[in-house]
């Protein structure tokens, strides 16, 4: 199965023509990424999720749906001591929250190569709506890719460690999902 870029006008016909049926997430092509402000605003906290599973279904009237779940303990930054203090219960508490999952209650593509991806964002066991916008980057007959950021407070989900003021603004999650055709 080969995918292929297209550009955003042939990406909104690319998309409506997509296969109904069930599909899954190619975790090994798909990434979830993070970054926040730290230290006071003078260092950027870089890091990946690395374990990912989803599915979705794109049903005959051309609506879409579907599940992603990222194992939180695969967060990599890269800096061990950062690794073990985002699993902490100041942060991911991946002993009692070990997933987080957003459940995409309706995914529409316009006419301009993107989609509109409306669900359920849930971490920490904290259930919130959510909504952005992502970009086909590459379609093809048994494979669609999206890639799209989200800007997340982490306070909305409880994670309100902050020593000493350190951490500022949003959290700034890209990602880049493959599904193929099942």
């Amino acid at each position: 199965m080969t995918s292929h870029t297209t550009n955003p006008a042939q990406s909104s016909t690319a998309l409506s023509d997509l296969s109904a049926g069930p599909w899954v997430l190619d975790a090994a092509k798909s990434s979830v990424e993070i970054k926040h402000k730290s230290m006071w605003g003078l260092a950027t906290i870089r890091a990946a999720f690395t374990k990912l599973s989803g599915e979705g279904e794109i049903g005959p009237d051309g609506s879409a749906r579907g599940t992603l779940t990222i194992e939180a303990a695969s967060i990599l930054s890269k800096q061990a001591k950062l690794d073990t203090h985002l699993r902490s219960a100041d942060f991911f508490d991946v002993e009692r929250y070990p997933t987080f999952t957003f459940a995409a209650t309706g995914v529409v593509a316009d006419g301009a190569g993107t989609v509109r991806v409306t669900g359920r964002l849930t971490v920490l066991g904290t259930t919130r709506p959510l909504t952005f916008t992502a970009r086909a980057t590459a379609v093809g007959p048994d494979d669609v890719t999206l890639s799209g950021e989200v800007v997340i407070d982490r306070n909305d989900f409880g994670m309100g460690w902050n020593s000493a003021g350190m951490i500022k603004g949003l959290t700034t999650v890209t990602l880049t999902t493959r599904f193929t055709r099942r």
